[in-house]
Formats: structure tokens, sequence, C-alpha cells
């Protein structure tokens, strides 16, 4: 079976919709369950990182900023999820910590 079939690949895209129609809390619960439920363990990066933007987005701080040191973790020249975490604990005053990702993201060429 082809990737653009598989039922993961749906449920990435009904997750990407949610987020751009700014049902974020939706689109956090649909990527928890495929990526809870999913065999693949690598590649998730992408799946990830908007899971991390949906709960930022969503407001909640604490699940962002676990994913998104998750994503710097596997990938960590991945600017935007630096960005995203530096975002973060600023959001939970958190502002010495913050300084650090922040930098990182601008180096890497990401910039808010």
């Amino acid at each position: 079976m082809s990737q653009m079939h598989s039922p993961d690949y749906s449920q990435l895209q009904y997750a990407e919709s949610l987020y751009e129609q700014k049902d974020y809390a939706e689109a956090a619960l649909v990527l928890e369950k495929l990526l809870d439920h999913s065999d693949v363990t690598h590649g998730t990066t992408d799946a990830r990182l908007l899971l991390a933007r949906s709960y930022f987005h969503s407001a909640q701080l604490a699940n962002a900023e676990r994913e998104a040191r998750a994503v710097l973790a596997v990938a960590p020249t991945e600017g935007y999820a630096a960005l995203l975490l530096g975002r973060t604990l600023q959001r939970q005053s958190r502002h010495a910590e913050a300084r650090n990702f922040l930098e990182m993201a601008k180096i890497w060429g990401v910039d808010a």
C-alpha cells in the first residue's frame, strides 16, 4: 500500500486541515492518537512538530515544550522547533531559558 493511501497519512492530512482551520486542540488530539498508535517510530518529526505547534496555539504549554524538545532531540538543527520552544518558554515566564533557543533559531534562519 502506498503512503498516499495509508490511514496514518490520511490522519496526518486531517490534522493539518484542523490546524489550518485554527482548531488546534482537535488537531492535537488527532496527532496524539496518530503518534500513539503508529507502528512508525522514525520519520515522525513533521507530525511531532505540528503536534507541538497545536499544543502551543491551544495553550497546552507543558505539552508544547515536551514535543518541541523531542523534535530537537532527533533533529537538533530544526530551527522552527527551537523558535517554538523559545516562545513556549517565554509564555511560561522562563525568559532566560527561552533566550538560548530563540538565538539558536535565529542562527538557523528562523526568526519571528
